[in-house]
């Protein structure tokens, strides 16, 4: 029997064709060791093509991440025409190997002109699901996610539908993203007052940046036994320290209404007055921003896999050396003492 609030066992584990060990870790309450960093695939046919894509799934994979997070709505920033285009690359990728990996997937966002291609509906699920597990090129999936919460859908229709791919062997494990934290909490009550499978995962926005689920959602989720797999730990990459806050916009904060997102999110002079502090205890610290940005996400203990991301290969290497870093305990104080605002709610533009 799972104990509420015991922390996850983690073990390290290379699996065969991989070139370094990584630390894998529970995904919540759940069985299922995952690796201790995801890699994330939205700009996989957009701002990656397909060989550029290919070459940063072999870099993940030889630095022993095994745990691959995509959606049909990806890739990010593209048109309608474009969305799924991701999970066709990952699933070519995927042959032969499919075993070796866990892969995640979600719906929600539009993926067609109809108002029913959208949605947490049972109709837009059940034809979502089968539409990425084409795309994928397997036969089931083993994290499926909500991509957003559905205020039009009744979520035990939600729920419902969710439960019965389970017990059909399309899905084994269910988890949500951009969920809000009393959402998330009606949502796994539901599931235990109907008996339906559980939600064991959650996908938030997190970094040093954006504290804001330390208030509620992390708390909850670790007393509960809830996997958290973070999104955006290098915020876009504004954690990267290469942005001028005197230039144009680049890279990650272009991509089209996506990087419109990324630029309300992120660019701001207080983001970048508090990015050349964090800079500067790097330095002291002898280590890249990067590598700092997410040990400081793995330090919580709430954390399962933050989800990391690249445009090309080279740019894995400072994630992939977070994995193992040890964060000193006085440094992890001034990275929080630095960006305490940022727990608090964005400050009023």
């Amino acid at each position: 029997m799972a104990v509420r609030g015991a922390t996850p066992r983690s073990v390290r584990r290379t699996w065969p064709g991989s070139v370094l060990a990584m630390e894998h870790r529970r995904l919540g309450r759940t069985g299922l060791q995952v690796s201790r960093l995801c890699l994330g695939t939205m700009t996989f046919g957009l701002q990656c093509d397909e060989p550029a894509s290919v070459a940063i799934l072999n870099k993940a994979a030889d630095g022993g991440i095994d745990f691959i997070d995509t959606s049909d709505a990806y890739p990010l920033g593209g048109e309608l025409s474009t969305r799924g285009v991701t999970e066709e690359i990952l699933g070519r990728w995927l042959r032969g190997r499919r075993d070796r990996f866990i892969v995640a997937t979600k719906c929600f966002v539009p993926t067609g002109p109809a108002p029913f291609d959208a949605g947490n509906s049972r109709k837009h699920i059940l034809s979502a699901v089968e539409a990425s597990l084409r795309r994928l090129q397997t036969d089931y999936i083993d994290l499926y996610q909500l991509h957003g919460y559905d205020r039009n859908t009744p979520i035990d229709e939600t729920l419902g539908a969710l439960d019965d791919l389970v017990h059909q062997g399309k899905v084994r494990y269910l988890g949500c993203s951009n969920f809000l934290t009393y959402q998330l909490v009606r949502a796994v009550g539901r599931t235990e007052t109907l008996r339906l499978a559980r939600l064991d995962c959650v996908q938030p926005r997190y970094n040093l940046l954006f504290r804001q689920i330390e208030r509620e959602m992390l708390p909850y989720c670790a007393e509960d036994g809830i996997g958290v797999i973070p999104y955006n730990p290098i915020a876009g990459g504004l954690l990267s320290g290469q942005h001028s806050r005197a230039s144009a916009p680049t890279g990650r904060f272009t991509l089209g209404n996506a990087g419109a997102m990324y630029q309300d999110r992120y660019w701001h002079d207080r983001e970048f007055d508090t990015v050349e502090a964090l800079s500067r205890l790097a330095q002291q610290a002898e280590v890249s921003l990067v590598t700092l940005a997410v040990a400081w996400v793995l330090a919580n203990q709430a954390i399962t896999a933050p989800i990391i991301g690249a445009s090309r290969p080279g740019q894995l290497d400072d994630s992939l050396a977070a994995a193992e870093y040890q964060l000193d305990g006085d440094l992890k104080r001034q990275l929080d003492d630095l960006t305490h605002e940022y727990r608090m709610g964005d400050a009023p533009r």
